[in-house]
């Protein structure tokens, strides 16, 4: 029999529009003010965290929508925007430093759907705005480093070069470095091979003796620097950013020493905010184990040497030439020894693994240090109401024994827990920022195309929709209806997909990918429907004549469709942000309005008419 689908057939298209609907519908519940908290450095929250955020704000009279514990971490929802602000002010004063609360929009949907895996699809900041942080670097640390690497270079190069010096140093609250040979010819050896080496420095001799120069940054380099620093920090946000799985950010320079953070759309902004504002990596140091430990306790070092406690607070006398740090890191991977502990995998660059190697050679059987470094912002502010540069935290997380030379691959142990040792790796592969950054400001932000804009797009959208409506129903009568509920099925799959794809981001270019998508699945029925009409004409039964239009206009269609949706892969492949956004949902709304149009309005009508004697059509 013509036009007759077997059962399975309308079995699927049920199916699928069924398994749309379902995921397009937490899109209908909107999203609540929130406050997620969860513990620093990855660690979980339990009870009685939560009963100290429930005490914290019942004391200050903030009313509280709901309060839960889940996954670890605290989520807070409010009925109002004012209310999740006034709360945010609170908890930053309230909780100590073992704790990251960060503002959010929580997804609303019941804890049925939720655990169905039912989200709303997420929405870029054009279309719901989203987290903004201010991040401001510390440039006078960025320089500082810097000149103590600067010094450790020197004391390198003077001795590859062969040439003796007694003292390379820095002066004393300055950006001076001061260099003292042994000889004046020396000296003259140096300062020429200096001045080769690193020409953007300044050289000047000291006066008081033949033998000893100053050497400074010039005007030039320190615009460098400055400038490299905030072009790395920024970049290395950005590698964080695609860490944490963040759509659609928006990531730019802010004058001098700022960048802005924009991020749309985020699930878990405590995580985004502990993430983006932590300054950690790693130094490697050889321990010195012929110190007295209780001496170093009460501040008698040897000379060359310093004190950093471990994480039990016990001194380790340590030697003050690093010799690794973590700008030579490439890779880092989290997991657990023999003996399920925390640890993390180190990969190094070839320089790093080159250093590494050449000191384990002569050490083995030495002691190496891992120090974990960190800063943390000093919650003060100046007189002038900026932030003051951030506390440097430095701690000793393991002390091995070297038993055999290491190369650019080894493993470090000592940490806390697994969760702090994931934290750790995804720091360490995203990068260690060149300078401490800390965030200044952090707000919600409403869409960047104004509310009034995009409700006027939105009714553009909703009244091309209806015309179309109109259009098919008036001009094809019966068959247009059914076009009609195959374009209402259309954009529930597209809006189904969208949230079922995590880094899926709807923005306003986006909207207009649909609105094509749209025109196209019309397209696609006006061809079959067209088709349908010459065969008639040509004196076919209204059921051949159903028959052979679907199946002549299906080579073209596919052919038309195909081709768009090549192009639509390009697009994503080659562009970002907007264009990406578009790209994303012409490529979902060209293989959902190919299934409507073609199975899904042929099951419906086949449902209707298929097997039946009939004279007419309404078409």
């Amino acid at each position: 029999m013509l036009n007759k689908f077997p059962l399975w057939k309308y079995l699927l298209v049920l199916a699928v529009v069924a398994i749309g609907l379902l995921y397009a519908s937490p899109n209908l519940y909107g999203r609540d003010p929130a406050i997620q908290v969860s513990g620093a450095k990855g660690a979980d929250v339990d009870l009685s965290a939560l009963d100290k955020v429930s005490a914290i704000l019942k004391n200050k009279n903030i009313t509280v929508k709901s309060t839960v514990l889940e996954s670890g971490q605290i989520l807070v929802r409010f009925k109002t925007v004012e209310e999740q602000l006034k709360a945010q002010d609170v908890l930053r004063d309230s909780l100590s430093e073992d704790y990251v609360s960060a503002i959010n929009m929580a997804p609303a949907q019941p804890n049925w759907l939720k655990s169905l895996g039912g989200n709303p699809m997420k929405l870029g900041l054009d279309l719901s705005g989203g987290v903004h942080f201010t991040m401001e670097i510390d440039m006078a640390t960025a320089v500082d480093n810097q000149l103590e690497q600067m010094e450790q270079d020197f004391r390198s190069d003077l001795r590859g070069e062969k040439l003796r010096y007694k003292t390379v140093r820095r002066v004393a609250g300055s950006d001076r470095m001061r260099v003292e040979m042994r000889t004046e010819e020396d000296k003259n050896a140096a300062e020429r091979f200096l001045k080769s080496r690193y020409p953007l420095n300044l050289y000047v001799d000291d006066s008081s003796n033949d033998n000893a120069f100053y050497a400074s940054m010039s005007e030039q380099k320190l615009k460098e620097i400055r400038d490299y620093a905030i072009k790395q920090n920024e970049t290395i946000i950005r590698n964080r950013i695609n860490q944490i799985g963040v759509a659609e950010p928006n990531v730019q320079r802010q004058g001098a020493e700022r960048i802005i953070v924009q991020l749309p759309g985020v699930q878990d902004t405590a995580r985004a905010k502990e993430i983006l504002g932590a300054t950690a990596t790693l130094e490697f140091r050889e321990v010195d184990e012929n110190a007295d430990r209780s001496a170093a306790a009460q501040g008698r070092i040897p000379a060359g040497t310093k004190v950093i406690n471990d994480r039990n607070g016990y001194p380790v006398v340590l030697k003050k030439r690093v010799i690794l740090e973590g700008s030579h890191i490439t890779g880092a991977q989290s997991g657990s020894d023999e003996y399920q502990r925390p640890q993390v995998s180190i990969t190094l660059d070839s320089k790093g693994g080159a250093k590494m190697n050449a000191f384990t050679k002569r050490a083995i059987g030495k002691s190496m240090a891992t120090v974990f470094i960190e800063y943390k912002p000093s919650g003060k502010k100046d007189e002038n109401g900026k932030a003051l540069p951030p506390i440097k935290v430095e701690e000793v997380i393991n002390v091995a024994t070297i038993q055999a030379r290491l190369d650019r691959s080894f493993r470090i142990t000592g940490i806390d827990n697994p969760a702090e040792a994931h934290n750790l790796s995804l720091l360490l592969r995203a990068g260690a920022l060149v300078a401490p950054i800390q965030i200044v400001e952090e707000r919600t932000v409403g869409p960047s195309l104004g509310q009034e804009n995009i409700e006027a797009g939105m009714m553009a959208v909703a009244l091309g929709f209806a015309f179309v409506l109109v259009f098919m129903l008036v001009y094809y009568k019966g068959f247009g209806m059914v076009a009609n509920v195959a374009l209402a099925a259309n954009l529930v799959l597209i809006v189904g997909v969208m949230s079922l794809i995590p880094g899926a981001t709807l923005t306003l270019p986006g909207i207009a990918g649909i609105v094509l998508t749209v025109g196209m699945a019309v397209d696609a029925n006006v061809l079959i429907f067209e088709r349908i009409r010459e065969e008639l004409a040509d004196g076919r039964s209204p059921q051949q004549a159903v028959h052979f239009g679907y199946d002549s206009a299906f080579s073209t269609i596919f052919d038309a469709n195909i081709t768009t949706l090549i192009a639509a892969v390009i697009l994503f492949a080659v562009g970002t942000g907007p264009v990406a956004g578009f790209a994303v949902t012409l490529a979902i709304g060209i293989l959902t309005s190919m299934f409507t149009a073609i199975v899904g309005t042929r099951a419906v009508i086949n449902l209707f008419i298929g097997g039946k004697r009939i004279d007419k059509l309404s078409i």
